[in-house]
């Protein structure tokens, strides 16, 4: 049996260590990992056209399956274009490894040809950053990096030079037992009860949740019951909580609706359930805060504690709801839900009224139709800007749709790159993009990704041609909108020069049947929606203070639209509420 060279050796690693695919462009310093990879079973090379799309679609694998997700880049600028994508990753708590190829191994630090330092350049985005330097650093330095990312939940980078890759792999090399899943946390029985004393004493409890509560939906539904609280969510926690949740009263922050801000500062005691939320000033000040997490570094940095509890959501739940006294008293929960469903009451006929009739195409109109037709498994992925205003109060979640953005690190352009990592975990399950023109536009050169390995995402293209969020940022700065409008091209017709099937639609009555062709169409299809630039969005609640520095509208140029089928749910649960 021949031996195997370093390069060989990497590939097999990320194969035991559960990785299916490695997203990248070819180079070089890659060679001899790329063709390890085409000798390999198990794994398979996905070119890409942008490195950048590469490290946002492994992200996207990793949040889909759980599992370890792998991405590369040829040495200097071609690694460096990892980096966007692997700060989202990262952010976002994905397991990916990320491979940074480098120069010959003889010439870094002489300033060599596109030399640069990816071991230190990706520590701020990483768990683990190290270079090999050596083939007798192998495997132990790879099996490290898989434990760190898959173990803390984010990224590691293994700088590769392409000569040190080439090279015979050690011989009788050390290889152990790789971890492929995170453990659960259990807190001790001492914070436990402290908890359970503080939600005892409580006559008003409000539980906030965040996607720390992946998994948990039972076990949050439980104590809520029990302790008749309203349950509000943050972005990332919608997919987890929002569905059949008949405690729901929608999402604080600066996407917000609904009734969580009043559940949040009205409450004697607010339950911070696995979130990371970062607007600390639509968090209260004057009511006493629990936040449980699995991350301790995540406790108290954006509010004043009274108790800290580190443990995964489900387990300290199951421990909670065992102990907690139920209480009887539930007219503030009802009056929550009240408050709910007639804020939504308020706006909801606004999207549907005279719709045929307006145009540009209302987003707000676009996103609810979607959400009607979407495949009730459906993956979204979302673009950071206006379409995250339009996911977070029009799509439903049910516990088997799954919403995926940039929703921590904010990055334009990733919806389509994630939508293609996502649709690689099951060519059969529907992936809906919802991509903004300007966040397209920017990656735009991988929708030939999806044509050229006939990939059957679905892209629907929000198109205002202008940059919605920050015409917003520019208005609550009191400046006039400067160097956001985008003169673009008819996109239906570049997807279609491109191989794609792909329609525009500019006016309303249009919008369902092309959103039901493109769907039953078997491969990568684009619709390309001409949609209203002056539909912008404010929060229920607003301050100068909220405003600073984000997309918030201080002289409310309102969204012109309600929340969908949200005002259903929130109907349904004004069933349970007593009538006098």
């Amino acid at each position: 049996m021949a031996k195997q060279n370093v390069a060989e050796q990497f590939v097999d690693i990320l194969v035991r260590a559960g990785v299916r695919r490695m997203y990248g462009v070819v180079g070089d310093s890659l060679n001899p990992v790329v063709d390890a990879i085409r000798r390999t079973g198990g794994i398979e090379w996905i070119q890409v056209r942008h490195e950048e799309t590469a490290a946002f679609a492994a992200g996207a694998e990793a949040q889909i399956t759980g599992r370890l997700a792998a991405c590369a880049g040829s040495c200097g600028p071609g690694n460096l274009h990892l980096i966007n994508g692997l700060y989202d990753a990262h952010r976002s708590m994905a397991p990916v490894l990320a491979l940074a190829s480098h120069i010959p191994s003889g010439e870094i630090g002489l300033g060599y040809f596109q030399e640069t330092h990816p071991d230190q350049l990706f520590r701020e985005c990483s768990h683990y950053s190290e270079l090999i330097s050596n083939p007798a650093q192998m495997p132990r330095l790879l099996q490290t990096a898989v434990q760190h990312a898959i173990g803390r939940g984010g990224v590691s980078v293994v700088a590769l030079p392409g000569d040190i890759a080439a090279q015979p792999a050690p011989e009788k090399a050390v290889e152990h037992a790789l971890v492929t899943a995170r453990p659960t946390v259990r807190p001790g029985d001492e914070e436990i009860e402290k908890l359970v004393r503080l939600v005892d004493e409580a006559g008003r409890v409000t539980l906030f949740c965040g996607s720390g509560t992946a998994g948990a939906h039972a076990e949050v539904m439980e104590f809520a019951g029990r302790v008749k609280a309203p349950v509000g969510h943050a972005l990332r926690g919608k997919e987890w909580i929002q569905y059949d949740n008949p405690y729901d009263v929608g999402m604080s922050g600066l996407l917000g609706y609904g009734a969580a801000y009043e559940a949040t500062h009205e409450c004697d005691l607010l339950v911070l359930l696995g979130t990371d939320f970062p607007y600390n000033a639509f968090l209260p000040d004057d009511v006493k805060i629990v936040q449980v997490d699995i991350r301790p570094e995540h406790l108290g940095r954006r509010s004043q504690l009274d108790l800290a509890v580190w443990g995964d959501v489900r387990e300290t739940l199951r421990a909670l709801n065992t102990r907690v006294r139920p209480k009887e008293d539930r007219r503030f929960l009802d009056r929550m839900l009240k408050k709910h469903a007639d804020a939504l009451e308020g706006v909801v006929k606004a999207y549907t009224r005279k719709v045929e009739k307006h145009m540009p195409i209302h987003p707000e109109y676009v996103a609810s139709v979607l959400d009607e037709l979407a495949d009730d498994d459906a993956v979204f992925t979302v673009d950071t800007g206006m379409c995250n205003v339009w996911a977070a109060r029009y799509l439903s979640p049910n516990g088997k749709r799954r919403i995926i953005g940039s929703f921590s690190h904010g990055s334009m352009a990733n919806a389509l790159p994630q939508a293609i990592g996502a649709q690689f975990t099951d060519r059969r399950r529907q992936v809906v993009s919802m991509s903004g023109d300007g966040g397209f536009s920017m990656l735009m050169g991988d929708f030939l990704t999806l044509v050229q390995y006939d990939l059957p995402v679905k892209v629907v293209l929000f198109n205002n041609s202008s940059l919605g969020m920050v015409e917003l940022e520019m208005m609550v700065s009191g400046l006039p909108s400067y160097g956001t409008t985008n003169h673009n091209p008819d996109f239906a017709s570049i997807a279609r020069a491109a191989g794609a099937y792909a329609v525009r639609v500019e006016k309303p009555k249009q919008l369902t049947g092309a959103l039901k062709d493109a769907f039953r169409h078997k491969g990568p299809a684009l619709v390309d929606v001409v949609t209203d630039p002056d539909a912008l969005s404010i929060p229920p609640k607003i301050s100068a203070g909220m405003v600073t520095g984000f997309a918030l509208s201080a002289s409310k140029i309102v969204l012109d639209g309600g929340v969908g089928r949200m005002v259903h749910m929130a109907r349904s649960n004004l069933r349970n509420v007593p009538r006098p």
